[in-house]
């Protein structure tokens, strides 16, 4: 069971993103309610000087407003948290801080038990119509891209290396699980995966343009793709073809 001190705090932070350095998850190796504990403990987003922090938070707010997270997890401990509740792991956040304030200080000037309004009918179809649009989005081809990355020599530092290559986000693209895998002469090469939206990511332009240029390029001498597989899926079930 993982277990952390406040997370609005520098030291708290900080032992998240050491916590990530080798995980794409906080427990496991799909997104669960454990994440979603972390996540509801944060404030704010970490910022960019947790690189894996960050990488982290996004990645698991991408998922919550596509379709919520699902998977029980093995349990996680952050101190000063409240329990995560069933509906905020199953559905992705309504609105944020600032809107949830206002509403809690309207509430005094609603009528529970009042019929519904002609405007309150009227914005409920409009929400029901605009739900129901994005659920029908055509399927979306996805995915699934192993790479070789090389460093320059054996005196390259691994660990930087793939916080360079993991500090890359745009949307569309996930990482996922990595290792080092020995090459000869006391060197290792980064081996990660990571699955990618064929209409948001192209792999070929991310490597050229991002992967192989300063500032990574300080750490990566080459890039090889060692496997490619298609993945088909629509976004309302992105949890099924899990990334």
């Amino acid at each position: 069971m993982a277990a952390f001190p406040n997370l609005n705090s520098d030291a708290g932070l900080k032992k998240l993103d050491e916590h990530l350095l080798t995980r794409s998850y906080i427990t496991g190796y799909q997104a669960s309610k454990d994440d979603i504990t972390v996540f509801a403990a944060l404030a704010k987003p970490p910022t960019s000087q947790y690189v894996n922090a960050s990488r982290w938070y996004n990645h698991i707010d991408a998922l919550l407003r596509i379709s919520g997270v699902s998977a029980e997890g093995s349990g996680v401990i952050v101190e000063g948290s409240a329990p995560i509740t069933e509906e905020a792991v199953a559905t992705p956040p309504a609105a944020d801080s600032k809107d949830a304030a206002a509403d809690e200080e309207d509430d005094d000037d609603v009528d529970l038990f009042g019929e519904e309004t002609e405007e309150e009918k009227k914005a409920a179809e409009e929400r029901a119509a605009s739900v129901k649009a994005s659920t029908k989005k055509k399927e979306s081809g996805k995915s699934s891209v192993l790479i070789d990355i090389k460093p320059w020599d054996d005196e390259t530092d691994m660990k930087k290396l793939e916080e360079a290559v993991k500090s890359i986000q745009m949307e569309g693209l996930f990482w996922g699980a990595s290792k080092l895998v020995p090459v000869g002469y006391g060197i290792k090469k980064l081996q990660i995966l990571c699955t990618i939206v064929d209409d948001l990511v192209s792999i070929d332009t991310m490597i050229e343009e991002q992967l192989t240029v300063e500032p990574i390029n300080e750490y990566v001498q080459s890039c090889d793709i060692v496997a490619f597989n298609k993945i088909y899926c629509c976004f309302d079930s992105v949890m099924a073809c899990h990334l």
